[in-house]
């Protein structure tokens, strides 16, 4: 419990930073008046809009006003929906949760049992094609791989819808899309993580025993691989998050990625600043999570707050 206080309170100068780096280059793009009035606009007009939205004060002033109203959970009005920003970007992030976790099933699905049959495969062709379709897998680009499968699954073959939301088969492109990369960084990982643990002394011992090898592989030697496992998935949260921006882009998906995009376009400052300010809380949970896992996997793990 103290470990958890201390890493809540830590998280404050985090998002403090975080809300300092964002305020100031939202403000580096260019004038907002611009964009928010028509170019009929007069002078007057665009002096007496500026006033109200306070732009005329030392951006220091303004910096303090903007944090006052955030810790009221206040981020502005977007000029584009009139709407209050962070209302638009939570009404966006059931879209996208729902994205980012079956794009990590699909990923789980794939790594867990093939790191796992590489690892036990060392040095055949099943682990030789396993590893090479884990590096290929890295390295391909979201959008590429995302217009492939448009191309080929939803417009030679018609089996999938090419973009939009709605229903399950409009998920199932981005969700591969997105967990393509995951499964293919989680294959490497899982397979290092149990080559590892399949030569430590207590496996060695368990084999002497007459164990069955299903019951050393997936009894004593699974849940310690695992544990380097969590790390990796709290840091493809940021992954996540990253390639959400492209693939809701490229597949119209109506997340907060797509919104985020959208609004830096449009220079919409406060959909920008309230949907990363959720990204940063969403990444340090995450990585809080992770870090509460370890001592569930591994009790020998102790905390220092």
């Amino acid at each position: 419990m103290r470990y958890f206080l201390s890493s809540i309170l830590k998280v404050i100068p985090v998002l403090l930073m975080i809300s300092f780096i964002v305020f100031f280059l939202v403000r580096l793009t260019g004038d907002p008046v611009s964009l928010m009035l028509p170019e009929t606009a007069t002078d007057q007009q665009r002096e007496d809009l500026r006033q109200s939205l306070g732009l005329n004060d030392p951006i220091y002033i303004q910096y303090f006003t903007y944090m006052a109203d955030v810790i009221q959970g206040d981020f502005g009005e977007s000029f584009r929906y009139n709407q209050p920003a962070i209302d638009i970007v939570l009404e966006r992030l059931p879209a996208s949760f729902t994205l980012a976790i079956s794009s990590m099933i699909i990923a789980t699905i794939i790594a867990v049992p093939a790191g796992i049959y590489s690892a036990i495969k060392r040095n055949t062709f099943a682990d030789l094609i396993i590893t090479g379709s884990s590096v290929l897998g890295k390295a391909m680009p979201n959008f590429w791989l995302g217009i492939m499968l448009i191309l080929i699954l939803a417009v030679q073959f018609s089996i999938f819808p090419v973009s939009g939301s709605g229903t399950i088969a409009h998920l199932v492109l981005p969700s591969i899309t997105l967990g393509t990369a995951i499964a293919a960084e989680m294959t490497r990982l899982i397979r290092s993580s149990m080559l590892e643990v399949l030569g430590s002394e207590y496996i060695r011992t368990a084999r002497s025993k007459g164990l069955r090898e299903t019951i050393v592989v997936n009894k004593h030697a699974l849940r310690n691989a695992l544990i380097p496992v969590v790390t990796i998935m709290a840091l493809q949260t940021a992954t996540l998050i990253g390639g959400t921006l492209i693939t809701e882009t490229v597949f119209s998906w109506p997340g907060m990625g797509q919104l985020l995009v959208q609004a830096v376009n449009a220079r919409d400052m406060a959909v920008v600043q309230a949907a990363t300010f959720i990204i940063a809380i969403l990444v340090i949970l995450s990585n809080l999570t992770a870090d509460l896992t370890y001592r569930f996997l591994d009790p020998r793990i102790k905390y220092e707050d």
